[in-house]
């Protein structure tokens, strides 16, 4: 312990301190995880001191040494310490300082707080027989769910170390207003009593902060405000209670502390205990403060030991993980439950228990718009990821339902993974009401007909549509081959659909059904046609005046009549060659390499030559 090698890998302290005494300072800090981040405590202290009293260790060494060594749920939680340069560090887990928020807590609160510390206290002198000595409102912090813990542990000592001598040398560093006057002279006459000294230190604590409390906000509250003066007026030691006898009194029998205090309590109860605890539960939450129980008792709500018991499953659970709504008798609104359970259900899907899981993946629909975007695909999606590589069957099936569930919320590309492809498509034959849709509606006037005759004549295909119409169609060519015509089409169409239909018991009755309607549709257009005035048309054959437009030889002569409307989607793809530079070259020839063929001897050619 203390070396530099104990250092918590990855902390980021915060340079400013939250709160600042004589012997330390206290600061906020993060740990960077690979997973999370995690939030903490540290408590920065010099090494060396003037005071002999804290020779040979200063009061953060003494205090970090206790907190590692007597551990309890109302002690602040040691984490880790170190040293650095000529500095101690001590980190613990995230705490306020109790003087930061007292003054937002009413008394129900501070009842529940002043519960825990007396419980830390009484641990602390019956079962590992020390003294704290410096109980007062600097050495109690508050953690993020609101519980009070006890630290400040640096004048501790065991029964058997406590002195006058060691009283007196730390009475000027302890909280003067928390020290009684005689408690040197107390220890000598009472050997047998050695809790005196912090039985003194709680009553004078509970009269500071109870003292501006009004009486009616909880019961007994005036009796037990009476009856720590007196105690701190008891000269006698012997004739004051001890601290196990303070948790006797009717102050701490409150409904909410009784609720807490069994919550805590749980796994020593019996199950009948337990059974009759839950079933009446719900009725009793109902009567407090709903901040109030979510805040203090929200994180024991929700605990493992709860979400395993079956008696809560069947009384409890299902009031408290869905939020009141309208009349479904929640015990928590939808404000109250975003604001403290929610948060504790997110840190749940991390447990891997499959009976817990499941009771979350139950209720997930419930709260699911209760977490953010964020939480949903960082937290919540890869914990459902691997719940469906489990081998227990019900999980995985659960698991599935859920990951649905998050799929309109953060997107089949996330939930999911990977790239998706449209690989099924709508295989549902139109419908006649969507085909007779011309037919229901009013069918314009010719007049409105003939002022759009501009547009229409626009449109080419439609031109030639009504041309067609009133011509014969050409004769087909005399190898006896048919060109495709709009039927064609439509029994082309119809035969593709039998093609993906061919496992179907009915493909008849789709396929005439989607004749019918084809037919339908050529009707109704052709209705719409008749109403267009007709454009005259020559009758008269074309005259050849010369031979040679017959020839297909010669495409010079045949002459294609366009529209100023065509677009030419050819006319970028025309092929443009381009020949190469043309070289000039002489035609004669030089006769210096030219052979003379002028000189002809055929003496050279003799009868010589044969002889």
């Amino acid at each position: 312990m203390g070396n530099e090698q104990s250092q918590i890998s990855g902390v980021k302290m915060d340079q400013k301190a939250i709160e600042v005494s004589d012997f330390w300072t206290q600061h906020n800090a993060t740990i960077n995880n690979v997973q999370n981040e995690s939030k903490i405590s540290i408590f920065a202290g010099d090494l060396f001191l003037n005071d002999p009293f804290w020779n040979p260790q200063t009061p953060l060494e003494k205090c970090s040494k206790n907190i590692m060594i007597y551990r309890h749920p109302c002690i602040v939680k040691y984490i880790s310490s170190w040293q650095k340069a000529c500095k101690f560090y001590l980190a613990i887990e995230e705490v306020t300082p109790l003087s930061h928020m007292i003054a937002h807590m009413d008394t129900m609160e501070i009842s529940l707080g002043l519960y825990s510390i007396l419980k830390a206290l009484c641990f602390l002198h019956e079962k590992a027989s020390v003294s704290h000595n410096n109980v007062c409102l600097s050495s109690i912090f508050v953690t993020k769910e609101g519980s009070w813990k006890l630290g400040g542990m640096e004048y501790l000592c065991p029964y058997k170390e406590l002195s006058s001598e060691l009283l007196k040398k730390s009475r000027c560093h302890r909280y003067s207003k928390a020290v009684d006057t005689n408690e040197e002279k107390n220890l000598k006459h009472s050997s047998e009593r050695k809790d005196f000294i912090d039985v003194f230190a709680f009553c004078t604590l509970v009269i500071e902060l109870l003292k501006n409390k009004n009486d009616d906000e909880i019961s007994k509250l005036s009796s037990f405000k009476e009856f720590c003066k007196n105690i701190v007026q008891e000269p006698n030691v012997l004739q004051r209670p001890t601290l196990s006898s303070l948790l006797e009194h009717e102050f701490f029998k409150h409904k909410f502390i009784n609720i807490h205090s069994f919550l805590i309590e749980l796994p020593l109860k019996s199950d009948v205990d337990k059974t009759e605890f839950f079933a009446h539960l719900k009725e009793e939450l109902q009567l407090l403060n709903e901040e109030i129980v979510a805040s203090q008792l929200g994180r024991l709500l929700v605990s493992r030991m709860v979400l395993l018991n079956n008696g809560a499953r069947n009384y409890l659970l299902p009031y408290i993980l869905i939020p009141r709504k309208g009349e479904n008798g929640a015990i928590f609104s939808e404000q109250v439950f975003k604001k403290y359970i929610a948060p504790k259900l997110l840190n749940i899907f991390c447990v891997r228990d499959a009976q817990i899981r499941l009771l979350l993946l139950e209720y997930f629909s419930h709260f699911i718009d209760y977490f953010s975007k964020e939480e949903l695909e960082m937290h919540i999606l890869p914990e459902l990821l691997v719940g469906i590589k489990d081998t227990n069957n019900e999980l995985v099936a659960s698991t599935l339902h859920t990951l649905a569930e998050l799929v309109p919320v953060l997107g089949a590309e996330i939930v999911i993974g990977g790239r998706r492809a449209k690989l099924f498509n709508d295989g549902r034959p139109k419908t006649q009401s969507s085909s007779r849709k011309i037919q229901a509606q009013e069918l314009p006037k010719p007049e409105v007909l003939a002022s759009s005759l501009d547009e229409l004549s626009a449109n080419n295909s439609l031109l030639e549509l009504i041309h067609n119409r009133n011509e014969l169609p050409e004769r087909p060519r005399p190898d006896g081959e048919e060109g495709e015509t709009s039927t064609d089409e439509i029994e082309q169409s119809a035969d593709e659909d039998i093609e993906n239909w061919e496992e179907w018991d009915n493909e008849n009755n789709v396929i005439n059904e989607i004749e019918e309607n084809k037919c339908f549709e050529l009707e109704t257009l052709s209705a719409e046609i008749d109403l267009i005035p007709k454009m005259p048309v020559n009758s008269k054959p074309k005259q050849i005046i010369d031979i040679t437009e017959l020839d297909i030889k010669n495409p010079t002569k045949i002459k294609i009549e366009q529209s100023d409307n065509d677009i030419d989607f050819f006319e970028d793809m025309v092929p443009v060659i381009q020949t190469s530079n043309k070289f000039v070259i002489d035609s004669t020839v030089s006769s210096k390499f030219c052979a003379d063929n002028g000189d002809v001897n055929e003496d050279g050619w003799g009868d010589d030559w044969e002889s």
